[in-house]
């Protein structure tokens, strides 16, 4: 399977061989059509801005729907959100939102149900996405057509793997945020399953395992991977 290192590889190539692609508002673009790789690094190009990652995971597990609650003082929420956002900040992304919250059916608790009684399970998925977006999206002036479509959970070998399927994904920003979002996720879903694991044990009815599970590998896959025009520099 593919690395970072090697995405990383296409696009310095696709860049030097100036194979763009055009964008709706005219900018060009180097992008990867059907990428599947290992997330074995935080970063493509760029360095993870961790203040900015805090914040945003702490956002997401707000379940706010408004991007001028990302940060707690009157700062401007980033560009990329204001953009996404109407008129009164609002969006469809906040990832908490999609998947702990009751209103989309608690999905993160559904999952650890899921692995809890079948460990081999294969339909242990968090759906980000929904087909009401191509109505949502551009609600009262939205631009928030949500880019993460699923994950998916595994335990195989005692290792708890993540397979993160999306629809489109900016490498320089994007990737990084949504890398240090999953690994979150995964590192919770992580420590909930050996605290049930623990618990059978403690009881002497082990139905999840005997051993501690640990953290595998996370799998990226997105339809549409692309660097912007504006991030040229950042190729290197």
């Amino acid at each position: 399977m593919m690395q970072v290192a090697d995405i990383r590889k296409h696009f310095i190539k696709e860049l030097k061989n100036e194979n763009f692609t055009t964008d709706k508002t005219g900018q060009r673009t180097i992008e990867m059509l059907g990428s599947s790789f290992s997330a074995n690094e935080p970063s493509i190009f760029g360095v993870p801005n961790e203040e900015y990652i805090n914040a945003e995971i702490l956002w997401y597990m707000s379940h706010s729907s408004n991007v001028n609650d990302i940060y707690d003082s009157d700062r401007e929420p980033p560009l990329a959100w204001k953009y996404s956002a109407n008129k009164y900040g609002e969006i469809n992304s906040n990832y908490g939102l999609l998947i702990y919250s009751d209103k989309y059916f608690q999905q993160y608790g559904m999952v650890l149900d899921e692995l809890i009684k079948n460990k081999d399970s294969r339909r242990a998925s968090m759906i980000y996405q929904r087909p009401s977006i191509w109505l949502d999206y551009e609600e009262n002036g939205k631009n928030d057509f949500i880019c993460t479509n699923a994950v998916t959970y595994y335990i195989r070998d005692s290792k708890l793997h993540a397979v993160v399927q999306m629809r489109s994904n900016d490498v320089v920003f994007g990737y990084k945020n949504d890398y240090a979002w999953q690994s979150y996720v995964l590192a919770q879903l992580l420590k909930d399953l050996n605290a049930h694991r623990q618990a059978d044990k403690d009881s002497g009815y082990g139905v999840i395992g005997q051993e501690d599970f640990t953290a595998g590998d996370i799998t990226w896959q997105v339809q549409n991977l692309h660097v912007y025009e504006r991030h040229f520099d950042l190729v290197k």
